[in-house]
């Protein structure tokens, strides 16, 4: 705590130190996501470690993350600073790759438009799909549209009293891991239940799971409304649970 107190900034010092207005660092504290001390005469403080925690609300506003998907993955009890970073480093060198892809587009069309440079139609739009999310439209391809489609071809295979032995396995596994889901993600109850749907999903649906496409999956289950709508039947934060939890199982059988 002593270091803590050795280091504080009011908040029109934060807002000068960052560029952030006041009133966006006030509304950060009215929705809990970045809540500083208060000090015996009413002020408002900021530690070293809310200036830590307030850069990486910026790197996720940088990757145009929400707010309230941004509160939800640092209010985990899981939450690794470190693995953060290394996953904003690598997303943010992603969007930069895109946007010189997009500036090498208008330097072509302005070479086309002056005469100089011949330019296709297709050339005319590179880099310029917005009609997804880029990095979850990419964790889509590389770990789970494959092994979604691969599934339920494997399930209408299946005769009618298959489907209901397999839909009985599948809805008492959802139904211990809701029963669960207030509590960390990391605990060792967590990870045999998590287990338990990795065996399930590589001996059931004819497609062999990696830790990287098992990992992949869970990040689907948030970023895809259909599939949070369908798992936060069995209990609401049932999707993030399941992703995080997923997540950690890749991390630890890596």
């Amino acid at each position: 705590m002593e270091r803590r107190k050795l280091f504080m900034k009011h908040v029109k010092e934060v807002a000068t130190l960052t560029g952030i207005s006041v009133r966006t660092l006030h509304y950060y504290d009215q929705i809990g996501l970045l809540s500083p001390e208060t000090t015996d005469n009413g002020y408002r403080v900021y530690t070293e470690e809310d200036l830590e925690k307030l850069q990486q609300i910026l790197f996720y506003r940088a990757l145009d993350f929400p707010l309230k998907k941004i509160k939800n993955i640092m209010d985990r009890p899981d939450f690794n600073h470190l693995e953060a970073l290394y996953y904003q480093k690598e997303c943010l060198q992603q969007k930069k790759d895109r946007l010189e892809t997009i500036i090498h587009t208008i330097e072509h069309t302005i070479q086309h438009t002056k005469g100089e440079q011949p330019m296709t139609d297709k050339e005319k739009f590179n880099g310029l799909d917005f009609s997804n999310n880029h990095y979850e439209q990419e964790a889509r391809e590389k770990y789970g549209e494959e092994a979604v489609n691969r599934s339920s071809q494997k399930v209408n295979s299946l005769s009618h009293k298959e489907k209901e032995a397999l839909n009985q396995s599948f809805r008492r596994i959802y139904q211990k891991l809701a029963t669960i889901r207030h509590g960390s993600p990391a605990s060792e109850e967590a990870q045999k239940a998590i287990h338990e749907w990795y065996e399930f999903l590589n001996n059931n649906f004819g497609y062999h799971y990696t830790l990287e496409a098992f990992r992949g999956l869970g990040q689907m289950y948030v970023d895809d409304p259909r599939f949070t709508k369908n798992i936060d039947q069995y209990g609401e934060g049932l999707a993030l649970f399941m992703r995080d939890a997923m997540n950690v199982y890749a991390n630890r059988n890596n």
